[in-house]
């Protein structure tokens, strides 16, 4: 669940659906690689301010429900969560570096949306699940907690 964030000097809670595709769409998710993919996102949390409220998987590109801070812009978060997940997932399953050829990870683009405190977590939660063939929720946390 989302919360307030309460800092010196503001109040916030920013909240984003984010969607990356693989790069050429292709089929890279599995279990090991959503494991990795979880992993480092929790990992991630540790070390910037950034929740992840839900992560899921659809086979050729990934879901993020992220909150995050108002010093933190969605190009900035986007560009963290790419690069460190790319890097990461590429050291930990090397399979998928061959079955992208060698390249990038993630498609150059990317879907980004504001998400409203007040029901629309749910609704959004509801989405993800309707898209695609098979959704799999790899991480959800809805408790109260600190960054």
């Amino acid at each position: 669940m989302s919360e307030y964030l309460h800092k010196s000097h503001n109040v916030t809670v920013l909240m984003y659906h984010l969607v990356f595709p693989a790069k050429y769409r292709r089929a890279v998710f599995d279990d090991e690689v959503d494991r990795v993919l979880k992993d480092v996102c929790l990992e991630l949390e540790r070390r910037y301010e950034m929740k992840f409220l839900e992560i899921g998987t659809d086979k050729e590109h990934v879901h993020f429900l992220v909150q995050s801070v108002p010093m933190y812009s969605v190009t900035k978060v986007v560009r963290t969560l790419k690069s460190i997940t790319a890097r990461e997932v590429f050291r930990r399953c090397p399979k998928v570096k061959k079955q992208l050829w060698g390249g990038e990870f993630w498609s150059d683009g990317y879907f980004a949306a504001t998400v409203g405190k007040h029901g629309d977590e749910a609704m959004i939660g509801r989405y993800v699940k309707s898209q695609g063939g098979h959704y799999e929720k790899l991480h959800s946390d809805h408790q109260l907690g600190l960054f």
